[in-house]
């Protein structure tokens, strides 16, 4: 081979080649998704009329109820739906991913579609405003639970444990609130309660490196058994001096609150909810923006490269973990101090596993997972509403609907996700 030969080749081997992997698990899913659908609209077809009201009596302006064809909307959506999913198959071809605005048409479409459906000739009218700010306040605690999952993850500590840390919260800050009579110290009580969960999560998987997921589920059955007992024991004979809190009131922000639909929902709400709407920004600007949450991430995905470079890896993460546990603590207060004035046995009813959901589906990023947690909610505020207007939906579906939910964003709709490198492995310092 000659000189010129080998010059000529060169340029062409170390060419480098773009390699896409296609999945078919998005369009397999919207697919299937959607034939259940038309196949509900096909057995079940209601003729009628569906009304969806837009606005409250406190409204700028009254905005006129909206009265639609149930049937006929429904395949009107329907008929969208089918055509995101073409769409989804022709990029799937091209070796592209299913743009997110799609997804984001078919789910509103497909949502519409069903809650005219669901309407059809009911007598009562279904608000929109209620279904929305419902589900804002229904999201609260998988939000702060889903913005602790990230932080903690993302330095490597897999924060099973978030179950236990929002009862954790919302249990210490009925105590406090009730014997001072002061939300606000139950709030901070709930943030230093669930920190002290995570500081255990920490000792144990950080420090004795001890399975992660071993040790989160392990705490979330003691966290359970612990606030049962103390509950039967302490706080039912106890009931009007340990287990009476005062809730945090509404805030209603003066014009805004009575913007049509967006102002009942966003500012008409407690100081929680609008702590959730800046913890949100902070978090994401806390990992992505400052040098702390560049040591965050670098610990989560290569703790020796870290180390190498300066960075205490044991530190790093011990501080990410509690601030994990803290964040979640606030989700746990929001069920004494703002839903109702008392705690009850196991109230969080699973909201930490759903938040582990949101974080997964949220791909890790806060903004995400605090969308997907306003999902979950959205879903779960879906059954009070339907019950309302005297939907035909059996109410032990609407009872899983949340679930079956959290099932299809995780398993179907995320696509392809990536856990930090190091999420879940101890870090020995050679």
């Amino acid at each position: 081979m000659t000189a010129a030969t080998v010059t000529a080749s060169a340029p062409q081997a170390a060419t480098p080649r773009a390699v896409s992997t296609v999945t078919w698990k998005a369009v397999t899913v919207l697919g299937v998704v959607l034939a259940l659908y038309a196949l509900l609209l096909l057995l079940a077809p209601h003729e009628g009329a569906a009304r969806f009201r837009l606005s409250t009596d406190r409204d700028l302006f009254v905005l006129p109820t909206l009265e639609v064809p149930a049937l006929a909307t429904a395949w009107v959506c329907a008929a969208v739906g089918l055509a995101v999913v073409a769409l989804a198959v022709v990029r799937t071809l091209a070796g592209r991913r299913v743009p997110l605005w799609a997804t984001a048409v078919y789910a509103a479409a497909l949502l519409v579609g069903f809650l005219a459906w669901a309407a059809a000739g009911s007598p009562r009218d279904l608000s929109v405003v209620g279904l929305l700010s419902g589900a804002v306040v229904l999201c609260v605690p998988i939000v702060y639970g889903a913005l602790g999952g990230v932080i903690g993850e993302r330095a490597g500590v897999v924060n099973i444990a978030i179950e236990g840390q929002l009862l954790a919260g919302a249990f210490t800050a009925a105590i406090v609130g009730s014997l001072t009579g002061s939300p606000w110290a139950g709030l901070v009580a709930a943030v230093l309660a669930s920190a002290l969960v995570a500081l255990v999560l920490g000792l144990f998987t950080i420090t004795y490196k001890v399975n992660q997921v071993i040790v989160g589920v392990v705490l979330n059955v003691l966290v359970i058994g612990l606030t049962s007992f103390m509950y039967s024991q302490v706080l039912v004979p106890n009931a009007e001096t340990l287990n009476t809190t005062t809730r945090f009131a509404r805030i209603p922000i003066p014009f805004l609150e009575r913007i049509p639909v967006v102002g009942p929902v966003l500012f008409n709400q407690t100081i929680v909810v609008y702590l959730m709407f800046v913890m949100v920004f902070v978090v994401w600007f806390a990992l992505f923006r400052t040098r702390w949450g560049l040591r965050v991430r670098a610990v989560g995905e290569h703790p020796k490269a870290a180390d190498t470079v300066g960075i205490d890896v044991v530190r790093t993460r011990y501080r990410a973990i509690l601030t994990a546990g803290a964040v979640a603590g606030l989700g746990g207060a929001f069920y004494t101090v703002v839903s109702i004035n008392q705690f009850n046995r196991e109230m969080t009813a699973g909201a930490g596993f759903i938040a582990l959901a949101a974080v997964i589906f949220g791909k890790w990023d806060p903004v995400r997972a605090a969308l997907a947690g306003l999902l979950f909610g959205f879903a779960t505020n879906l059954q009070n509403v339907l019950s309302v207007v005297g939907s035909p939906v059996p109410s032990q579906f609407m009872l899983m609907l949340p679930y079956v939910v959290t099932l299809f964003a995780v398993a179907g709709l995320v696509g392809r996700s990536r856990a930090p490198a190091a999420d879940g492995v101890p870090y020995t310092k050679e």
